[in-house]
This record gives structure tokens, C-alpha cells and sequence, in this order.
């Protein structure tokens, strides 16, 4: 088996990542800021990279961060890689950062291309959001007593169990370049999944629809972050609910 390093290895993605692939005989590394012994900040590189990199066949990217440094973060690790030897990347990315102007998807675009242009074996895997994304939309707002959401948006929310077990398999294959997109099982409209949270939580909260300004706005509206050819998962989001309700 291989030694596979799994970035952002403590995160919601990461951490099931981390136990699939040690389920099925890898040994795993695990790199995020504060986790001994490969405590890094991939935004800062240095020494303590290269010993985390060093001897690994395969990296797994999940580290990532809405608030920046994505960009200067994934150079950090390629240059890493290639002084390492490294064979493979694998790098999780998101349905749509081609069709969508949002600066979070714009960086993980930027990503996508410094790794396809890393001289490195790169494969690519572009997901819908996970069903906690919407879930934390709504939870920001527990206490309001009115829930506002982007009208007319839809969403397409995929277990994130079964994203770790499509990067476990692709990590634990030869690269592949940019695989087939995967989607949640359907595309459901804000609302719906409001609704079916407020139902699970036992909330009672007025529902409105707001409209909003922006080309992000207009092209998520219009579906640009769906991938509804790709509805390969299998977990709906009432499921999820149940889940974290049990």
C-alpha cells in the first residue's frame, strides 16, 4: 500500500478521507495547522512541509479556506511535491468555479490550474456542496424569527461520506486528470430544504425569499453550481437531517 498525506486531514472532508484510506490499508499522514506531528501552515511552506511531504506517494489537497490564501497555500505544495517526488495529487473542487463569479470559486479555479500546470500526476474531482453547507445558512439564523434566503436559488447537496470514498478510490488509483463531476441525488430549491430542516429541528419560522444584486447571484440562480447529469449520490438531505438528529 501507500503513503498518502491528506491536507486539511482534520476537517469535515478530510477526516473521513483519512479513515477510509486507512480502512483500506494506506498509510495516512495527516497535515492541518495544529495536528502534531505535521502541524503546518501550508499559506507559510517551509521545513516543516517538506519533512510532512517527504517519502509520500500520493497527496490528497482538502485544505482550503473561504477567507483567502488558497492560491499561495497550493504553490507552497507543489513546489513541496515536486522537490518530494511526489506522484499524484489528488485536489477536491467544486461543480460550477468555472461558471460562477464568486471570489471562492475564482480561487478554487486558480487551484485547479496551478495543479494541472504542476508538472505533477493530478486528478481533479468537482462536487456540489455538502448538506451542511445550507444547514449552517440556516442555523446562522436559529434565533431570528424570520429565515431569509436567496430567492429562487437551487441547491444540489451530496453526503460528504460518499465525496471521502470517491477521493479514497481516486487516491488509491494513478492519475486521472479531471474525472466526472458528482452531485447530490437532487436539486431542490433553498426553500424545500428549509422547510425540511425546520420540520426536522421542530422550528416554527416564517420563510421568506429575497432577491438579490450581482452576477454571483444571477448565475447561481440560474443553476451554474448544479450538476444534475452527475446526480451520483446517493444520501438525501432528509437523511442528513436524521442523522445528525440520532
Amino acid at each position: 500500500m501507500t503513503t498518502i498525506l491528506v491536507t486539511g486531514g482534520t476537517g469535515t472532508l478530510g477526516r473521513l478521507v483519512t479513515e477510509r484510506l486507512r480502512a483500506d490499508g494506506h498509510e495516512v499522514r495527516v497535515l492541518s495547522r495544529h495536528a502534531q506531528p505535521y502541524a503546518v501552515d501550508l499559506r507559510e511552506g517551509g521545513e516543516a512541509l517538506d519533512a510532512a511531504v517527504a517519502g509520500v506517494d500520493t497527496i490528497v489537497h482538502c485544505a482550503s479556506s473561504p477567507r483567502g490564501g488558497d492560491e499561495q497555500a497550493a504553490a507552497h505544495l507543489i513546489a513541496a511535491a515536486r522537490r518530494a517526488g511526489v506522484g499524484h495529487v489528488v485536489y477536491i473542487s467544486i461543480v460550477g468555479i468555472d461558471r460562477v463569479p464568486f471570489g471562492y470559486y475564482q480561487s478554487k479555479l486558480a487551484v485547479e490550474k496551478l495543479i494541472e500546470e504542476s508538472g505533477l500526476g493530478w486528478t481533479v474531482l468537482r462536487t456540489t456542496q455538502f448538506h451542511d453547507l445550507p444547514v449552517m445558512l440556516f442555523e446562522v439564523q436559529a434565533k431570528s424569527p424570520v429565515l431569509l434566503l436567496p430567492a429562487g436559488v437551487p441547491d444540489q447537496p451530496v453526503e460528504v461520506a460518499e465525496v471521502a470514498a470517491r477521493l479514497a478510490e481516486l487516491a488509491s488509483g494513478p492519475p486521472a486528470g479531471r474525472v466526472e463531476d458528482m452531485g447530490g441525488p437532487e436539486v431542490r430549491s433553498l426553500e424545500s430544504l428549509a422547510r425540511a430542516w425546520l420540520k426536522a429541528t421542530g422550528r416554527k419560522r416564517a420563510v421568506v425569499n429575497v432577491p438579490l444584486l450581482g452576477q454571483a447571484y444571477r448565475a447561481f440562480r440560474a443553476g451554474g453550481h448544479l450538476t444534475p447529469e452527475h446526480a451520483v449520490g446517493k444520501g438525501t438531505f432528509e437523511e442528513y437531517l436524521a442523522g445528525r438528529r440520532g
